[in-house]
């Protein structure tokens, strides 16, 4: 297994009462699989992916990928692997309003040093296969929701993660958009050979899924 979880725990204090979102939490990816995890709201699923992506902590447990433990990187080396092998969609797509959609999706590229002409040519190819070329130069006020979010997937995927972690990248959108943006992450995932870990209420989508786990009580079933 290229990721691994073993026993990770996150328990959050209040006022009166410490409420355990996370419970000796465990979880083994193989390279390639798309994994979906349903489960009720506030039941920590959020939390999870916000820690498997080095954006929050975990107070226990173990995080490896690809053999190397990622929960104990200073914040330096979080954002080099975050930036080299994890890949994020939520469920707001999150562009940058001043940048176009292509400046969008070469953002990471751009950010690694990568040559704007390379980085250029990535992200049209990317566009070019999700039907958006003619949008390239449309900044995202000017997208609707469904071409906003796969521009999101583009982005997310152009730096080839080994892991693209989604919550509820399609939770914004109406049924027929969701099944687009869908289909286009599950095949862009495919053919980059990116391990996927998705958030979602839609139990339509979960069965599509390779897998489908539920979060229960701070614990995969």
């Amino acid at each position: 297994m290229f990721f691994h979880v073993k026993d990770l725990s996150k328990t959050y204090q209040t006022a009166s009462t410490a409420i355990t979102v996370l419970d000796k939490l465990s979880l083994s990816l193989p390279q390639g699989e798309f994994l979906s995890i349903v489960g009720d709201s506030g039941s920590g699923k959020s939390t999870l992916l916000q820690i498997l992506g080095t954006l929050d902590h975990a107070d226990h447990g173990t995080v490896t990928l690809d053999g190397a433990s990622i929960l104990e990187l200073n914040e330096e080396k979080r954002a080099k692997l975050r930036n080299r092998k994890l890949g994020f969609v939520y469920q707001a797509h999150h562009l940058i309003p001043e940048l176009t959609a292509v400046e969008n999706i070469m953002l990471p590229l751009m950010i690694r040093g990568e040559q704007t002409k390379t980085a250029r040519n990535k992200a049209m190819a990317l566009l070019e296969r999700l039907h958006l070329v003619q949008r390239a130069e449309h900044i995202p006020a000017h997208l609707s929701g469904g071409e906003a979010q796969r521009v999101a997937v583009a982005r997310a995927l152009i730096g080839k993660p080994r892991l693209l972690l989604a919550d509820e990248p399609t939770g914004n959108l109406d049924e027929e958009t969701a099944e687009t943006v869908f289909e286009a992450l599950r095949q862009l995932c495919y053919e980059e050979a990116a391990a996927v870990i998705m958030v979602t209420h839609s139990m339509a989508l979960a069965n599509k899924t390779d897998r489908t786990l539920r979060l229960q009580h701070g614990v995969l079933h």
